[in-house]
């Protein structure tokens, strides 16, 4: 089992339509026929000194394996995604265990 997880901090001058979109766009990932578990969230209402609620979103994906997780990286729904919508990122960072 592969999980991959993106967190997104996305441009402070994005707008809440611009926000929706770009959640609509994280969810369409879902159709990707190697993507097993799905989830997308913004920061929970938690204060805790070692929780980070400093990013605007967090796409959580599981795979199978390492091949499902190559699928999902050259899939066209991905690539379009990204093309559509890296123009918000001001910061992205992935954790990828097995």
């Amino acid at each position: 089992m592969i999980a991959h997880h993106v967190l997104f901090w996305l441009k402070a001058d994005t707008t809440d339509d611009q926000k929706a979109a770009f959640r609509k766009g994280l969810e369409s990932l879902e159709q990707i026929e190697t993507v097993k578990t799905f989830h997308v969230g913004t920061p929970a209402a938690i204060e805790r000194a070692v929780v980070d609620t400093t990013y605007t979103f967090s796409l959580i994906l599981f795979f199978e394996d390492m091949a499902g997780h190559d699928v999902y990286q050259v899939h066209l729904v991905h690539k379009a995604f990204l093309d559509e919508f890296r123009v918000f990122f001001e910061k992205v960072v992935i954790y990828d265990a097995e």
